[in-house]
């Protein structure tokens, strides 16, 4: 099998991809069904037509400059293109539709010859059957192409080319030269025949005159020097096509009645100086065009074969097959000749507008994908992508991506969702045969990027004070215990679950040095692996550091992915060994000096239990503790892993003055300034003398979580505040650096 996709006598320039895409532009469309569509819409509606059917491929052709300038391309077209972009799997999925729309394009264009012959029809020396008649044609013609281009292969086709194409011009240049026929009226805009179609169902139709890019691009394995052939080929036919298409429509309205151009599908040589001249460019056009694709066909089959995307090696070997001397892809041209046969007998019956509407649904896929690869390009704005066609803009291709897929619904909603349905499909059988390919992960991982980094930005220039109002969590948990205690990771994560960001570092001591970083990074891996396995949204990092404090100093500082820094530090330390505790306590004035809310996760063996109940204990000296701490609860309750779960909300008062907390409490509560109903709230009484810890730890005994706040006064006693409470579950110690406002 050939090593490359390209053909190594290749020596085509920009004239072969001019030639093939216009004579494809300007091909059976034109001198079918143009004159119909003008009758059907009127002179604005087929304005219209052009201008949004070239909406749709001028964008398109930009975008194949631009991907084509940045990479080599080689055998394939616009297979090619797409799958070096978006991967080999859904490039497999997208240019297999794209191969079947070109094998029946050639169909298309035999069936198209074939109405040539209406004009000799009336002359034949017996009488039979027009429809028998050209289907014997178009047989016979698709006969002798095949034998042609199988024995002769591309460079016959192409020599062919050039004098079809010069017999299209020659019958255009006639056409124009001509004079309107008796029936026709005044200039009128808007006149249509008495019983018009609906524009899109005209649109159908006639898109695919529009289709000549692919044509093209299918002869890039052929082309000396793709990168400066595709752009210039392509964009040429799509401007010289419109500027054709928009003179033809006037002609055709100065020069007929509308009745006249619905119904009678020659009407163009009853304008031109030469009638006979229109058949003989009809034929001479729709040849070309079926040449350009069964050049084209087999080539996008044989590089779908090289890359071995179908899921029989066999068949992958069997496609990819070219000849010695020049690659030239024989298997590939059995395989679009048999199609086009059948497609050739099924035309023949169902009438042409049937198979057109099938080649423009596949055709305005691929045109689609073209574009929105070329858009997602520019946003991920990834280095290797640099393409030295520079005329294109992110928003043109935006514009032809949204366009694509929206007239595909248009269209017909039935073929638009067969069309995508079956590009599912094949894209599933792909991805199951080939699990290990990737391509379109890499370019969406770009779009998020930046994304992620124009978010961060604009977060980071809003107004700082807007988090003084609007309080949530920006969280960040630093321990040397990661993969001994998962408490403090989990909590994180159920913090950081909807309502905020999350930043766990795992703190390494040392030096940096070519080893610390070596194993910051393994260690780096595993609590990536190990959080994949857990549902958190937590972002994970290292940070090597020769002390504690200083790598405090150095995350505290750090704006962080929230791009507004951080607003509350988690340290956690187990009830049997207070020493990471510790550390936190001595560098309680680095928080402070930030306005950072610290808390501090006293784990147990109970863990967090079975996530079900949350106690809450506020006591008379929280007033800046109690709202961060209600909303820590109801955060925390909002994971699904704690979907079954409640809080319960305490307050120690003394005796004495029990009556006149609970007025406080309920005062608090009417005015908006706690966010707890207060039947949550239960009021335990307490006379002096009286252990609170006791209390606390007596009531709950069995809670999952319980949230105590402290105060800075509580620093100056050392561990002692915070671990008095044995045999309970997870306590969470919370210190407010100022009250959080909840509206």
């Amino acid at each position: 099998m050939q090593k490359s996709l390209t053909n190594p006598n290749a020596s085509f320039g920009s004239m072969p991809v001019f030639m093939t895409a216009i004579s494809t532009i300007l091909g059976a469309i034109l001198f079918l069904r143009f004159g119909w569509a003008v009758g059907n819409v009127g002179f604005i509606g087929v304005i219209a037509i052009i201008i949004i059917g070239h909406l749709v491929t001028i964008p398109t052709a930009l975008a194949v400059a631009e991907i084509a300038t940045n990479q080599k391309v080689q055998g394939g077209g616009a297979y090619f293109i797409i799958s070096r972009s978006f991967g080999l799997n859904i490039g497999g999925a997208i240019g297999i539709a794209l191969f079947l729309s070109q094998a029946i394009s050639v169909a298309f264009y035999i069936i198209a010859f074939g109405e040539a012959f209406d004009a000799v029809i009336p002359y034949l020396p017996f009488t039979a059957d027009p429809k028998q008649i050209k289907l014997v044609v178009t047989i016979i013609a698709m006969t002798l192409l095949s034998i042609i281009v199988v024995i002769r292969g591309a460079n016959i086709g192409m020599k062919a080319l050039y004098v079809v194409v010069g017999m299209l011009m020659l019958s255009i240049v006639l056409f124009f030269m001509g004079s309107p026929t008796e029936n026709a009226t005044a200039f009128d805009l808007s006149e249509t025949t008495t019983n018009p179609i609906s524009f899109f169902s005209v649109f159908i139709v006639i898109f695919p005159a529009f289709t000549g890019i692919a044509a093209g691009l299918g002869l890039s394995g052929d082309l000396k020097d793709p990168k400066k052939s595709i752009p210039k080929g392509t964009l040429w036919a799509t401007l010289v096509g419109m500027v054709v298409y928009v003179a033809i429509a006037y002609k055709l309205t100065v020069s007929a009645s509308a009745d006249d151009l619905a119904q009678d599908q020659l009407i163009m040589q009853k304008i031109a100086i030469w009638g006979p001249i229109i058949p003989i460019g009809l034929a001479a056009a729709t040849l070309s065009s079926a040449i350009g694709s069964i050049l084209v066909a087999p080539r996008t089959i044989q590089a779908i074969g090289f890359d071995d995307v179908l899921p029989y090696p066999n068949l992958n070997k069997w496609l990819a097959k070219g000849k010695v001397k020049d690659n030239d892809p024989l298997n590939g041209t059995i395989v679009t000749i048999v199609i086009a046969y059948v497609f050739v007998i099924i035309g023949g019956y169902q009438g042409i507008n049937f198979v057109a509407q099938i080649i423009s649904m596949f055709f305005m896929v691929t045109y689609g994908a073209i574009c929105l690869i070329s858009f997602l390009e520019h946003f991920a704005a990834d280095p290797s992508y640099r393409p030295t066609f520079k005329h294109n803009k992110w928003y043109y291709s935006l514009t032809g991506a949204i366009l694509s897929f929206w007239l595909m619904f248009k269209m017909d909603t039935t073929y638009a969702t067969l069309s995508l349905s079956i590009m599912g499909v094949i894209y599933l059988i792909i991805s199951k045969y080939r699990p290990e390919r990737r391509g379109l992960e890499k370019l969406f991982k770009g779009v998020v990027f930046q994304l992620s980094r124009q978010i961060q930005i604009f977060v980071q220039q809003a107004n700082k004070d807007e988090q003084e109002y609007n309080w949530r969590p920006f969280a960040v948990c630093v321990s040397e215990d990661s993969f001994e205690r998962q408490s403090a990771f989990d909590l994180l994560g159920w913090i950081s679950h909807k309502y905020g960001f999350g930043t766990y570092i795992h703190y390494i001591p040392g030096l940096l040095n070519y080893q610390t970083n070596l194993e910051s990074k393994k260690t780096l891996d595993r609590l990536i692996s190990r959080a994949k396995g857990s549902n958190t949204r937590v972002y994970i990092d290292t940070i090597i550091s020769p002390s504690y404090t200083s790598a405090i100093a150095q995350v505290i500082q750090l704006s962080g992915i929230s791009g507004k820094g951080s607003n509350l530090i988690l340290f956690e330390f187990p009830s049997d060994n207070p020493k990471s505790l510790q550390n936190a306590l001595d560098n309680y004035t680095l928080f402070n000096s930030c306005k950072m809310d610290v808390c501090f996760l006293n784990t147990s063996l109970k863990g967090f239990g079975y996530k079900k109940e949350i106690h809450v204990w506020i006591g008379r000296h929280d007033f800046y503790n109690a709202n961060l701490m209600i909303l820590l609860a109801y955060i925390t309750l909002g994971h699904p892993d704690w979907k079954k779960g409640f809080i319960k909300i305490y307050s120690l008062a003394p005796s004495k003055d029990f009556d006149e907390e609970r007025k406080k409490w309920l005062d608090l509560i009417k005015s908006g300034r706690l966010p707890i109903a207060s039947g949550n709230v239960q009021m335990i009484p307490f006379n002096e003398g009286d252990n609170k810890e006791n209390i606390i730890r007596k009531q709950s005994h069995d809670a999952d979580l319980t949230i105590i706040g402290f105060s800075s006064k509580d620093i100056n006693n050392g561990t002692e505040r915070f671990t008095q409470y044995d045999g309970m579950g997870n306590i969470l110690f919370v210190n407010a650096y100022r009250k959080k406002e909840i509206e």
